[in-house]
């Protein structure tokens, strides 16, 4: 019988019952890619569309039996990192994280959903400034993210910069700072060993947008794993979560989700 060998991503994020975003829009982002995808759940959630009703956090030490589970069986060959609600699961994470010299991590600092409700703890944040962020091989925050971990006012590509340089600080790897939440243009900038590189888009006049940090994590992660560079990896990502977007899917009474399956 012919066998056959798939690359594999890990996804450390909370779970969405609606499907848009964390662990569920991971799983679609990594099947759109052709990698076989894990998922390791940080905490369930009650939400849609519309907003989020409630949260319920993992325990700390199930999330690391989960974790030692994966990496005992199946090694990923990258990691994407979305919701983790509290500093002690965050801690679990980086333990586990260097103990099995996980690869290719993205970290995607979530700390507020598009519905706006608050997603990470005071405490939690502390844990993803100092000890998260510092091993990832690139984080990937939002403007408004980006704002809360510099204390920066952040309304042009110039400011973009300063902050990716302040960020760059946490990390010695790379920082890609998403402009989506622009007016006018939907440009990212990833700043990776001293290199600024651009990533412009054209806004796209389409609400439905919930899960777009998430899945674009995601498709930067398995692109790692398929053996693409960095930059390779996050301008594909970009073209991916466009069209995704682009493709104009309408479910839900609030901002909907994106068409995770627009290509096939």
């Amino acid at each position: 019988m012919k066998t056959t060998q798939l690359k594999t991503v890990l996804t450390i994020a909370g779970s969405d019952p609606s499907g848009g975003a964390g662990i569920q829009a991971d799983l679609k982002t990594f099947a759109a890619h052709g990698v076989y995808g894990m998922s390791v759940i940080t905490a369930l959630t009650a939400q849609n569309t519309m907003g989020v009703y409630g949260i319920s956090e993992v325990s700390p030490a199930f999330v690391a039996k989960q974790l030692d589970a994966i990496f005992t069986d199946i090694r990923p060959d990258a990691v994407k990192i979305g919701m983790v609600s509290s500093g002690e699961i965050a801690e679990v994470i980086v333990e586990k994280l260097l103990e099995y010299h996980a690869v290719n991590i993205v970290v995607d600092p979530v700390m507020v959903s598009t519905s706006g409700a608050k997603l990470l703890s005071d405490s939690a944040m502390e844990v993803v400034k100092t000890k998260l962020i510092p091993i990832a091989h690139v984080m990937t925050p939002n403007l408004m993210e980006a704002e809360v971990l510099t204390g920066m006012r952040i309304r042009s590509g110039e400011e973009m910069a300063c902050a990716a340089e302040v960020l760059a600080q946490h990390t010695k790897k790379a920082v890609l700072i998403k402009g989506g939440h622009f007016q006018d243009t939907s440009d990212d900038l990833l700043l990776s060993y001293g290199e600024f590189c651009w990533f412009y888009g054209a806004r796209i006049p389409n609400p439905n947008t919930h899960g777009t940090g998430c899945t674009l994590s995601s498709a930067i992660a398995s692109h790692l794993a398929l053996g693409y560079d960095l930059k390779e990896s996050v301008r594909k990502s970009k073209d991916y979560v466009t069209g995704a977007i682009r493709a104009g899917l309408d479910l839900g009474s609030g901002r909907g989700p994106l068409n995770h399956m627009w290509q096939k």
